[in-house]
């Protein structure tokens, strides 16, 4: 571990990227380790969480959220320790879910904390199926694709943070699920270990087709996260009545640019018509943050159970973070990817 615990290593946003990030559009800085006032606590982060939103997050067009600004730490859900408590509800030794950003240490006024038990096997966790990704999975699926027993199902980037549990989720409720990964090893994956149906690879060039193949009896789910061709394979399979969650366009983040072809909107505006599909986006935290506490309890008693298999892929210091995450926005990660950035004992 490579964490200096007397000086605060910050990544900041250098400079907005067009398409790509690079190495470039970002700037890695020392600072002194901030000191908590009254009613704050100092949090060490031990875990970074990496995920495809923060690349919005890099741009300054207008989204749900605030961009980075220049020369600002990037932003990002972390599991950290309480290195100092001025704060009658937090001690020293806690651990907590907290929004750090890419940096060794952060102030917290306690606004916006989970705190988790103290003898938490994989606090990491609480970054990936237990966090974040977890509840946008669960409420994505279930309270917007509201799959039937069945149901075909169909998640693309399947053995990713979110969409490998959106498979697994379906399963549970009795569904035929289909996946699409990057690569055979991913998609073993997700058919030995995941227990999905069918996983196909959106690598290969006849993609629609074998889709087609994979769902003789149409799509009833489709849960987005991808977008670009994967989405076009999908659309003309949509069942009358299909539900689309809409969590993320991951294959648009870099985009500059429209994609050759012709428009595809009037199609897509059709089949929405025709067919009666619901297709709704959301924000996870913003719509179902009031029901973190239902979620985590399925969650954990599927995960106590063997119901639910979770992969991490994770990475080790803070300085490698940036060439982590641009990697990610390629599909190069296997699982949910989590930095650690410190250790996880008390200093």
């Amino acid at each position: 571990m490579t964490q200096n615990l007397q000086i605060n290593r910050q990544i900041v946003l250098a400079s907005r990227p067009t398409g790509a990030p690079t190495d470039e559009n970002f700037n890695l800085l020392q600072s002194d380790i901030p000191t908590p006032q009254s009613g704050e606590l100092l949090l060490r982060t031990v875990y970074l969480s990496l995920d495809p939103y923060m690349r919005g997050r890099m741009s300054d067009a207008k989204s749900y959220a605030e961009p980075v600004g220049i020369n600002e730490v990037m932003v990002g859900g972390s599991v950290c320790r309480v290195e100092q408590s001025n704060h009658a509800d937090y001690q020293k030794g806690d651990w907590v879910v907290a929004f750090g950003g890419w940096q060794d240490y952060s102030i917290s006024n306690g606004e916006g904390l989970i705190k988790l038990d103290n003898n938490i096997a994989n606090p990491s966790y609480a970054l990936g199926v237990l966090g974040m990704p977890g509840l946008t999975a669960y409420m994505g699926l279930l309270d917007i694709g509201q799959p039937k027993p069945g149901e075909t199902v169909v998640v693309a980037a399947a053995t990713g943070a979110v969409g490998s549990l959106v498979g697994q989720i379906a399963k549970i409720k009795g569904c035929k699920v289909v996946g699409i990964a990057g690569g055979k090893e991913k998609c073993d994956y997700a058919v030995n270990t995941l227990g999905f149906d069918a996983c196909l690879d959106h690598y290969h060039e006849d993609l629609a087709e074998q889709l087609t193949k994979a769902c003789t009896d149409g799509i009833d789910v489709y849960f987005e996260n991808v977008g670009g061709k994967v989405f076009d394979a999908v659309l003309p399979l949509l069942n009358s009545s299909a539900r689309v969650p809409l969590c993320g366009l991951i294959s648009q983040y870099n985009a500059t640019e429209l994609p050759e072809g012709p428009d595809r909107m009037f199609a897509l505006m059709g089949a929405l018509l025709v067919k009666r599909i619901k297709m709704q986006g959301f924000i996870v935290f913003d719509d179902y943050g009031h029901r973190y506490d239902e979620f985590s309890r399925a969650m954990f008693q599927w995960l106590t159970e063997g119901k639910i298999k979770y992969k991490e892929h994770k990475v080790d210091g803070l300085e490698n973070a940036v060439t982590s995450f641009i990697g990610l926005l390629e599909g190069k990660n296997f699982g949910k990817l989590v930095v650690q950035v410190g250790p996880d004992n008390l200093a």
